[in-house]
């Protein structure tokens, strides 16, 4: 079953209150995802941000929309209870709780008039987003990335080879691999031996290195391109390597560096670019938003 969305969440929610015991949201987290017969797949499945879990992420919000619209009410920090509002809310037996339900509740309209949707290509029949606004602004942010990945790779494939080395010098510094960036451009495109376009420092004191290889190719990188490389690195008793396209590898190609002894890891233009990003190399930030949460602990009367 796939996850539900946080307006799906509110009518079952709303019911576990209906005790009138106040309740943890952690234990709350759990009972709901039992009840939606969630497997750990999809309770440990991550927002894009890698930060919170997607489930964990729409039990919160279906609770703020319930409290926003009187139906809960804080008790203390990570707890909450049911109102007499969301009582009589249960009395009447609503087949579903969601945001066109909670607008009679003059509290909730305020709280939406205030709200602003980061996207709304994900809406219900009336108009209302399924996403929370988290959700909906990382998968904003995830798209323009998305968008930015297929511009770099585009760019990545007009510029020189020349450029192109010195493209990945730079990240490779910038992840910290290669040391000072005169010895890692002092090594890398200089080796041409056998399938080697350079050496790198695995770290800045020179314990280990790393053997590398570069194509701006435009079609696959296949199979015998890994073992000419795989072949030259034995040739150096090397175990080492980093092989990195602006195309892609053929599933033979993979399927053979995870089969030998030598440790390949293979750079695709996709992925390339996303390191760019993460690193910030070839990139400067457009606009930056801050997301501020209430801190808990400052109000916490000890």
């Amino acid at each position: 079953m796939a996850i539900p969305d946080y307006q799906s969440i509110m009518l079952p929610l709303l019911q576990l209150a209906a005790d009138q015991q106040e309740h943890a949201l952690r234990e709350t987290i759990d009972a709901l995802a039992d009840e939606f017969n969630l497997t750990d797949e999809d309770r440990n499945e991550l927002l894009p941000s890698g930060r919170r879990a997607t489930f964990q992420n729409r039990v919160g919000w279906a609770r703020t929309y319930l409290k926003k619209a009187g139906l809960l009410q804080s008790t203390r920090r990570g707890y909450y209870q049911i109102t007499e509002r969301g009582l009589s809310v249960l009395v009447d037996e609503p087949t579903a709780i969601n945001a066109k339900f909670l607008k009679q509740f003059p509290e909730f309209q305020e709280f939406q008039s205030i709200s602003k949707k980061a996207i709304r290509d994900d809406e219900t029949d009336d108009g209302e987003s399924k996403q929370t606004p988290e959700e909906s602004l990382e998968q904003a942010v995830q798209s323009l990335n998305d968008s930015l990945v297929a511009d770099l790779v585009q760019t990545i494939k007009e510029c020189s080879p020349s450029f192109f080395e010195q493209l990945v010098v730079d990240l490779l510094v910038t992840m910290g691999y290669g040391g000072t960036r005169k010895d890692a451009g002092q090594t890398v495109g200089r080796s041409g031996d056998g399938g080697i376009d350079g050496i790198i420092k695995e770290d800045r004191l020179g314990l280990d290195v790393i053997y590398i290889q570069a194509k701006r190719w435009e079609n696959p990188v296949g199979r015998p391109e890994i073992q000419k490389f795989a072949g030259a690195l034995q040739g150096m008793r090397a175990k080492k390597g980093v092989f990195i396209t602006t195309s892609s590898f053929t599933k033979e190609a993979r399927d053979y560096v995870s089969r030998i002894d030598s440790k390949i890891i293979l750079i695709n233009g996709h992925k390339l670019a996303a390191f760019m990003i993460e690193h910030n190399v070839g990139i400067s930030p457009a606009m930056t938003y801050v997301v501020k949460r209430i801190d808990t602990d400052y109000f916490t009367d000890e």
